[in-house]
C-alpha cells in the first residue's frame, strides 16, 4: 500500500516549511506572516501535481469544528403519517448541508417526557454537533429557554416566540398567506367568514388565526373562530367562505357540504391554509397556499452558518404561494 502524503512531504518538495504548508492549505491570513504569491503557487502546485487531500480530521480539530450539523425532531417524520409533510423539509436541510460540505446527525435517542421528546435530558448529545436544527409543529419552551441561556447553536425551522432571548428562526409568513386568501374571497364579495381550527398553542397556529382576524378587522367584515365547529355550527354562522387551519378538516368540510346537497364553492367557499398533517382525500381541488418547506430547509441550515460564523440570530419569514384551487368563488 502506498504511503500516504503528508504535510512534510508537501513541504520538502515545495522547499517550504510544514508551517507553510498548513496556512496555504487553511488559507489563513491571521497570522502575520506574509506569504509571498510565488511560494503560495509553488505549494498549490506541488498539491495539485500529487493530488495531496488534507486530513479531514486534522483539518476539523485546527477549525474547531466537527462539520456535523444536528437534526432534532420533536415527532417522528420517518416512518410516519405525517412523513409527506415532514419529507420536503428534510430535502431542503440534506441540500444545503450537502453543499456546505457538512454531515448530518439526527437525533433519535432523545427519551420521551410525559410522550414528548425533549432536547435534554441525562444522556443529552446534542453538543456533538456544531449546531442543531430544530424540526416541529411544537417545540418545547424548556428547551429552547436552555439552548438560548447555554449559547448553544441553533436554529428552529417554524416562528418561535422569545425563550429568554431572541430565537433564531426560519419560519413561514402565515400571517400574510392568509390575509390574502381573505383579500381575494372579500374581491369575490364574500362578507361572512368563519376560522375553523385551534388558532392557539403553536406560534404556526397563533399566525394563522392573527392574519384572519386582522384581515376581517381591515375588511369590515364578520368573522367568526370556531376552534371545533362543524357544518351545522358553521352554517350557523352563516359564514360563506370558511378557512380550514387543516388541511384534513377542509376536505371533510366540502365532502359534507356536498352530502347535504350544497354547492361548493356556489353555496359555501373552503380554503385551506398550508399542507396536510394528517391524511386528508386527494382527490379534491383546495384552494389554498404552498408553504416554502423545502425552502424552510434549504434557509435553515444556511441560517445556522450564520450563527455559527457570526454569532448572530436570525429571524427569517418566507412567503407562501398562493395555491388555486375549485373550493373559492
Amino acid at each position: 500500500m502506498a504511503k500516504r502524503l503528508t504535510q512534510q512531504d508537501i513541504a520538502r518538495m515545495a522547499g517550504v516549511s510544514q508551517a507553510t504548508v498548513s496556512l496555504v492549505l487553511n488559507n489563513r491570513t491571521d497570522s502575520g506572516v506574509r506569504i509571498a504569491p510565488e511560494t503560495r503557487a509553488r505549494v498549490l502546485e506541488v498539491i495539485r501535481r500529487t493530488g495531496y487531500v488534507a486530513n479531514p480530521i486534522a483539518r476539523r480539530l485546527h477549525d474547531h469544528r466537527n462539520r456535523i450539523l444536528g437534526v432534532f425532531t420533536y415527532e417522528a417524520v420517518f416512518p410516519s403519517t405525517r412523513a409527506d409533510f415532514y419529507q420536503p423539509f428534510l430535502e431542503g436541510i440534506e441540500e444545503q448541508a450537502e453543499e456546505a460540505g457538512c454531515d448530518l446527525l439526527l437525533f433519535t435517542s432523545a427519551k420521551a417526557a410525559e410522550g414528548e421528546r425533549r432536547i435534554f435530558n441525562d444522556d443529552s448529545r446534542i453538543r456533538l454537533a456544531d449546531g442543531c436544527v430544530l424540526l416541529g409543529r411544537s417545540v418545547d419552551r424548556g428547551d429552547l429557554a436552555q439552548l438560548v441561556s447555554e449559547g448553544i447553536p441553533f436554529v428552529s425551522i417554524g416562528r418561535r416566540d422569545d425563550a429568554g432571548g431572541p430565537v433564531p428562526h426560519v419560519g413561514a409568513d402565515y400571517v400574510s398567506a392568509v390575509r390574502d386568501l381573505v383579500d381575494r374571497a372579500v374581491a369575490l364579495g364574500h362578507r361572512t367568514f368563519a376560522y375553523l381550527g385551534a388558532g392557539t398553542g403553536a406560534e404556526s397556529s397563533a399566525d394563522r388565526l392573527r392574519g384572519f382576524e386582522q384581515a376581517v378587522a381591515a375588511h369590515g367584515v364578520q368573522g367568526t373562530h370556531l376552534p371545533f365547529g362543524e357544518l351545522g355550527e358553521i352554517l350557523g354562522a352563516e359564514a360563506t367562505c370558511v378557512l380550514a387551519e387543516e388541511v384534513s378538516d377542509g376536505a371533510a368540510l366540502v365532502l359534507a357540504a356536498r352530502e347535504r346537497g350544497l354547492s361548493v364553492p356556489g353555496d359555501l367557499s373552503v380554503l385551506t391554509l398550508g399542507a396536510a398533517t394528517r391524511p386528508a382525500p386527494r382527490d379534491i381541488d383546495l384552494t389554498g397556499f404552498r408553504i416554502p418547506r423545502r425552502e424552510m430547509g434549504r434557509r435553515a441550515v444556511q441560517a445556522l452558518t450564520e450563527v455559527l460564523e457570526n454569532g448572530t440570530t436570525p429571524q427569517e419569514l418566507l412567503p407562501c404561494e398562493f395555491v388555486p384551487g375549485t373550493t373559492l368563488g
